[in-house]
């Protein structure tokens, strides 16, 4: 997705990583670009409004079913191995 527009971080980058942006999981920098698109890009704000939205009914209906740990250890695993990929990715201005 893209509105068209000149924005600091491209819009597929800011709505790749609008999860992150949500759980608190962006650095400083990070946080900071992606606040600044949303505020400024209204295509990407209606769509960071609707993945909040997913987000909290996620929550409100499976908040209090755990995963078994052997998942939950698979899963933390993929997700590092996939952080340390993406480190070398992080947002750059265009």
């Amino acid at each position: 997705m893209s509105c068209g527009a000149s924005h600091n971080i491209d819009c597929r980058k800011v709505l790749d990583a609008v999860f992150l942006y949500l759980d608190g999981e962006c650095n400083g920098s990070d946080h900071d670009l992606i606040r600044a698109h949303l505020d400024e890009c209204s295509p990407c704000l209606r769509e960071f409004g609707v993945e909040h939205e997913v987000k909290m009914l996620v929550a409100r209906t499976c908040g209090g079913e755990r995963a078994p740990d052997s998942l939950r250890l698979s899963v933390m695993a993929r997700l590092r191995a996939a952080r340390s990929g993406a480190d070398a990715a992080e947002f750059r201005p265009e």
